[in-house]
């Protein structure tokens, strides 16, 4: 028991399960926002747009008899699938736009590198040449 709660910890605090653990989080604030996003600010003006429709309300019933009787009417909330559809779209593509930044930065620095290390030594200047020669007649006296 203890060498399996050991092996655990081990797991537990390796920077990627943190890393992972952090990215779900924020995701999950992210998800909320555009959600919120898509609920309270797209999806109003396309509802006036298509004659003042709430997506959210869209829905099929299933069995119109039973709502005379007083039992509640089984719904198909298609209105909300659509509106789930929208928010997955919007989501999906925000995260493609901060994947796609990440690795243009990432492909940039890497350039940068790779410049920097491709680059030649500079020549040395001519007081660099002339210590050099000092340096050596000083060996050779020695």
């Amino acid at each position: 028991m203890k060498k399996l709660l050991q092996e655990f910890k081990a797991f537990a605090m390796k920077g990627s399960v943190i890393d992972m653990a952090v990215g779900i989080i924020i995701g999950g604030g992210f998800g909320k926002v555009v959600a919120s996003l898509v609920s309270d600010v797209i999806m109003p003006p396309i509802g006036l747009l298509i004659g003042g429709v709430n997506f959210t309300e869209l829905k099929a019933v299933l069995n119109p008899n039973s709502v005379k009787e007083g039992v509640e009417a089984v719904t198909l909330n298609y209105g909300m699938f659509i509106q789930t559809i929208i928010d997955f779209t919007i989501i999906a593509f925000s995260i493609f736009m901060v994947i796609r930044l990440i690795n243009k930065l990432q492909n940039l620095t890497k350039k940068k590198e790779d410049e920097v290390q491709a680059a030649p030594p500079a020549a040395p200047t001519k007081e660099e040449i002339l210590l050099t020669e000092i340096r050596d007649l000083l060996k050779s006296k020695n």
